[in-house]
């Protein structure tokens, strides 16, 4: 099996760097790896969606859905430095990762986990996420069948999604699939479009 940013458990030499990025205001230094998504920079579609979405709120539990090495769980710890941080990823490089930027940036709110060992009953008061598209669109849709309706009601999540890897189709989707959510397009900067999914009060 070739060996992609969405394998478990990436065959790829880890070569860890450091980069300085922006997140929550100001440049911090974070460490990435190979065999992870945008192993070698900030994402494009990441920048755009830490830019354009709105405060997360104070306390709760928030999401990172599909994590990588962590730079909006980063974001959303930095803040909301109240509420408990969950970065959710399959690939195992990639939470721990998400582990060492939370010791660098002195972080005891991000809790890095698989998707199995997140707790069943826990509800996600915001879910923000650069999701892993070339998973391909029916693992996709099982993806967001899975946690978009553990949103807490009346909280939001944000999705960034690049409008030629399928953007304005996967709105279509959601907003066929999510009745009795509110499915919207929040915002589109750059080659990108931000995707909100309100869930019901």
């Amino acid at each position: 099996m070739s060996d992609h940013y969405f394998s478990p458990d990436p065959a790829a030499p880890e070569s860890v760097r450091t980069l300085r990025v922006p997140i929550a205001g100001r440049e911090r230094e974070m460490v990435t790896a190979a065999g992870v998504f945008s192993g070698d920079r900030l994402d494009v579609g990441t920048a755009v969606l830490l830019d354009a979405v709105p405060a997360p709120p104070a306390t709760g539990e928030l999401l990172d859905l599909g994590c990588g090495w962590g730079p909006i769980a980063a974001s959303l710890a930095l803040r909301s430095p109240d509420a408990r941080v969950w970065a959710v990823d399959v690939n195992a490089r990639a939470l721990s990762l998400v582990e060492r930027n939370a010791e660098l940036l002195s972080l005891s709110n991000v809790v890095p986990s698989a998707p199995e060992r997140v707790p069943a009953d826990i509800r996600f008061d915001a879910i923000w996420s650069n999701p892993p598209i070339r998973i391909g669109k029916q693992q996709l849709h099982e993806l967001l069948e899975s946690w978009l309706p553990r949103l807490a009601p009346g909280a939001t999540a944000w999705l960034v999604v690049q409008k030629h890897l399928g953007a304005d189709s996967l709105l279509r989707w959601l907003q066929e699939r999510f009745d009795g959510f509110d499915v919207e397009r929040a915002a589109s900067r750059k080659t990108y479009r931000i995707i909100a999914v309100t869930a019901p009060d």
